[in-house]
């Protein structure tokens, strides 16, 4: 069939993610590696009252722009439009708190993975579970709402992350997929349900504060399972239009992490794959349990509920794109305007000409509080002392090697369990000029790491995927499916470590470790908002 028989019969497959600062569309084939067309929103969250936030009519907005953008494509290439779809699948950032009321009325402002004032409840169900709860996920967010003894708990009815609350308002269930789930309360890896210990002591601490949990978050699915069907009110909500039709089967809605795991092959043990956008982070599927805790550990799952450990790092590449920014704009001052993506092109090659160790220059991306560094704010730092090599290489080297400093230390943790890693995988934007951050990052890990052809559409693609595994689950586990359908022909670009370049981001990353008190000084000296 041709591609516009296969989307004017109702079969092709769409993919949808909302990340930190984009909202993608992706429409595949019947081969889920045919890319029929794409759409794309961007937005960004705001700073509202001391927290990172998105209005939630935004949500909307920006899902209809993206699937008109991606409608108006489809016209254009292939002449049809888009009525049916066969399945759906919905990603998303993970964490954060969305509590809703027993209406369905939101009852704070959505507070987002990149908020960092739940440390003290983090401390706390750290002690209280035994193991590592991050200040991003919900279960921190609601404690941290207990311990401030905030009015609207008496409220809360409901709570979901962003995926899941696009998909619950998609098709009326409330259902999470396992992966997403991992990063609002902690998975008993033997049932691939929440640990019903850990939901236990919970409730105890939390008597008659806040309902019991299990009355209050999703139903967790593995991937493959169904998990309910476009409804006439959902079909509404994604295409303004009205053209698009009920009945389309969605998939269990995932966090970014998981979808990204899916669009990079890296869902087996002794795999892992990396994130870079606004934030990045890193899966390593687990072979066996870690030896002990670590507070810079997150332990969560892969779609199909297999454990995993992640680094995450709330701070990614915007620091590195604003450097950019001022780059771009300095190419139209001169009367020489260079399109964003020729001048990340130019900077990142020219990075390729830099000092081993980036000249002695450092680079902090911290634009909000960062865990894994000890901080709570973010202030973005660019450090040299008189002898260092100032030149646009260096500068440009040390922003990519700034982009991967804290995600470098969370892996240096891995590596002392022993966490046995034959490759990673990356994607994002930032790995779009061949070879540059990719090579950067093999020295950062000190592993291979692998590029495919879609590393820039991410987890739009990867949720596409999930979606069209519906109809293999059945005969299929997903590690066989990604493995024998998806990716048994594709073509992937591998860059071992440098042994030059491992050596020189070693002695930047010692001087990364060193330099983070300078980074603590200045989050202690200047407010925010100090100009």
């Amino acid at each position: 069939m041709t591609a516009a028989e296969i989307i004017a019969d109702g079969r092709a497959v769409l993919g949808i993610e909302l990340g930190s600062t984009r909202i993608k569309a992706c429409l595949i084939g019947d081969d889920v590696n045919d890319i029929l067309a794409t759409g794309a929103h961007a937005w960004e969250n705001s700073y509202v009252d001391g927290r990172w936030t998105y209005d939630l009519d935004e949500v909307w907005t920006g899902l209809q722009a993206a699937f008109a953008d991606l409608a108006a494509q489809v016209r254009t290439r292939h002449g049809v439009p888009i009525e049916h779809l066969r399945a759906i699948g919905v990603s998303a950032m993970m964490h954060g708190y969305l509590a809703f009321d027993a209406a369905g009325d939101l009852l704070v402002p959505f507070r987002t993975w990149r908020n960092t004032s739940t440390g003290p409840a983090a401390t706390e169900l750290t002690a209280l579970f035994g193991q590592n709860i991050p200040l991003r996920w919900s279960i921190a967010h609601l404690h941290q709402a207990v311990l401030d003894d905030e009015p609207h708990l008496e409220r809360v009815r409901a709570l979901t992350t962003l995926a899941g609350y696009v998909h619950e308002r998609l098709t009326g269930r409330a259902v999470l997929g396992v992966g997403d789930a991992s990063g609002m309360f902690p998975i008993d890896p033997a049932t691939g349900d929440y640990d019903d210990a850990l939901v236990a002591r919970y409730d105890e601490r939390a008597a008659g504060r806040v309902p019991g949990l299990r009355t209050l978050l999703p139903e967790v699915l593995r991937a493959g399972e169904p998990a309910g069907a476009l409804t006439a009110a959902g079909a509404a909500l994604l295409d303004a239009s009205g053209t698009l039709q009920p009945g389309a089967a969605l998939c269990p809605p995932e966090g970014d992490a998981g979808t990204g795991m899916v669009a990079t092959n890296a869902v087996a043990p002794r795999t892992g794959n990396v994130s870079a956008g606004t934030s990045i982070f890193a899966m390593v599927v687990l072979e066996r349990a870690l030896t002990a805790l670590h507070h810079e550990i997150d332990l969560v799952t892969t779609p199909a509920g297999d454990p995993v450990a992640m680094v995450h790092c709330n701070n990614g590449a915007s620091e590195l794109a604003a450097w950019a920014g001022l780059f771009e704009r300095f190419a139209a001052a001169s009367g020489t305007p260079l399109a964003s993506d020729a001048v990340f092109d130019v900077l990142f090659r020219e990075a390729l000409a830099g000092d081993a160790d980036a000249g002695g220059l450092l680079a902090y991306n911290h634009l909000a509080g960062e865990p894994i560094a000890g901080t709570d704010a973010g202030r973005p730092l660019f450090v040299r002392t008189p002898g260092s090599d100032l030149s646009l290489a260096n500068v440009m080297r040390a922003q990519l090697y700034g982009v991967f400093g804290t995600l470098a230390l969370g892996m240096r943790i891995l590596a002392d369990e022993q966490v046995a890693l034959d490759q990673m995988y990356a994607h994002g934007g930032m790995f779009r000029t061949a070879g540059v951050a990719q090579r950067f990052l093999a020295a950062a890990l000190g592993a291979p790491v692998a590029v495919g052809e879609t590393a820039s559409e991410g987890g739009a693609w990867g949720s596409a995927v999930l979606a069209a595994y519906l109809d293999a689950a059945s005969a299929l586990d997903l590690t066989a499916y990604l493995r024998g359908r998806v990716f048994a022909h594709a073509q992937v670009e591998v860059a071992a470590p440098d042994p030059a370049d491992v050596a020189g981001f070693t002695a930047y990353l010692d001087r990364y470790r060193a330099g983070l008190a300078v980074e603590r000084a200045a989050v202690a000296a200047l407010p925010e908002g100090t100009a």
